[in-house]
């Protein structure tokens, strides 16, 4: 097959962050197909590369032998609402002459992946261009999550994302949903036939943490790290207004008396007003580690004791899997899931952690106490994760999975 890809935030080689479609276009490269992927310029941390200035496109093969095509997005993504939105639309431009002028040829399908919503204008155009069906991805509900979180708060917006919403559900041959509730609310709530939606949810890139596992040297890392004497629980993810990372610095304010470290990696538009506060409040125990690749991301994670999933008490994010679950998992950590839905039946089918409720620092402490006090739960919280994404969450088998949705469509 030839599969155009649409990500605006596809990955660059060794960069930080969700790393799905990048293991998913390699496998497909690594069966025999051909993916060409459409993506933007500017991380979805907000940075753009030096490499880029001056550029509107560049094309490249990455390292899994993968073509990309960059196209400029505004670097004013993390200054204002009004600067993001701008940053969206401007891909949206950017790569609909991209596809145009560079990926050119024919293809057997399109993959859009949103949010943001608005990458489905180009997956739109371009189908109707190149008369090729195109698979609507959704990996977050959007826009409800922006209106819950406060980001998306005018109503003229509002009604226009609903209406498109509404419009990518009808273009798109499938849609492929990444937890059972974005499944539920499809088919309640907005009307999507059942026949048209698919379920490839995230998934656990074993291929990496079972490398590291048989290899790494996790005792000489917590030295070089100094993380020994510690008990470490990392966050790995966005630093932003749906994360609520206050929580973190809220719960290690109320662990000042143990050995407890909090790690938290990656970056976003909080960042900086984070690290002020901790350090107003002089939390010697929370760490702050700016994104690295994938897999150093996995080498923190194994030196750690638990991981920690986190997002704000809303009621859009009692339907999302978080991404870094899966790596806790396939790391065989604990995970204290400060997330609601469907993401703490997950941690409870799996019998993998602790469930935290959502900004309730309190609990939060007192589950971190429960591991403490009790190393051998946490052990065996990690191994039940780590079974469970075996049998359920294999990044290859889902990839298959995916392909063969593929190529039935027509």
């Amino acid at each position: 097959m030839r599969i155009l890809l649409i990500h605006q935030y596809f990955l660059e080689d060794n960069d930080g962050g969700g790393s799905r479609w990048n293991e998913m276009s390699r496998f497909w490269q690594e069966s025999g197909h051909q993916v060409i992927v459409l993506a933007g310029m500017v991380h979805y941390m907000g940075h753009r590369p030096a490499k880029y200035n001056g550029k509107y496109f560049d094309r490249s093969t990455n390292q899994d032998g993968v073509d990309v095509i960059r196209c400029h997005v505004s670097e004013s993504y993390n200054k204002s609402f009004v600067g993001r939105l701008w940053a969206y639309f401007s891909f949206t431009f950017s790569s609909i002459w991209g596809g145009l002028r560079y990926a050119r040829g024919n293809y057997d399908v399109i993959v859009v992946t949103s949010p943001p919503l608005f990458v489905g204008i180009t997956a739109y155009v371009l189908s109707l261009f190149k008369r090729t069906p195109f698979v609507f991805e959704i990996r977050d509900l959007w826009p409800e999550s922006a209106i819950d979180t406060g980001v998306l708060t005018n109503g003229i917006l509002i009604k226009f994302a609903y209406w498109f919403e509404k419009l990518m559900y009808r273009k798109a041959c499938l849609i492929n949903v990444l937890t059972p509730a974005f499944r539920d609310k499809l088919i309640t709530s907005k009307g999507v036939s059942p026949s048209k939606i698919i379920f490839i949810p995230n998934a656990a890139d074993f291929s990496l943490s079972e490398e590291l596992l048989q290899t790494f040297d996790v005792a000489a890392f917590r030295r070089e790290q100094q993380l020994e004497q510690h008990f470490v629980v990392t966050y790995v993810g966005a630093h932003g207004v749906a994360n609520h990372l206050v929580q973190v610095l809220d719960t290690a304010e109320l662990l000042r008396d143990t050995n407890v470290l909090f790690l938290l990696i990656g970056d976003g538009m909080l960042k900086a007003e984070l690290k002020a506060d901790a350090l107003q409040r002089g939390l010697t125990n929370v760490r702050f580690i700016d994104s690295v690749p994938k897999r150093d991301v996995f080498k923190y994670i194994l030196a750690s004791d638990a991981g920690a999933s986190v997002l704000k008490k809303v009621d859009t994010f009692k339907t999302i899997y978080s991404n870094k679950t899966f790596d806790y998992m396939s790391c065989q950590k604990p995970i204290l899931m400060a997330i609601d839905g469907v993401s703490r039946q997950l941690l409870e089918d799996a019998n993998a952690g602790l469930y935290v409720e959502p900004e309730n620092p309190a609990d939060f402490a007192a589950k971190i106490r429960v591991y403490l006090h009790n190393p051998s739960l946490a052990k065996q919280h990690g191994q039940n994760g780590y079974r469970y994404a075996q049998a359920h969450f294999d990044r290859e088998v889902l990839a298959n999975k995916y392909l063969a949705a593929l190529q039935q469509v027509k």
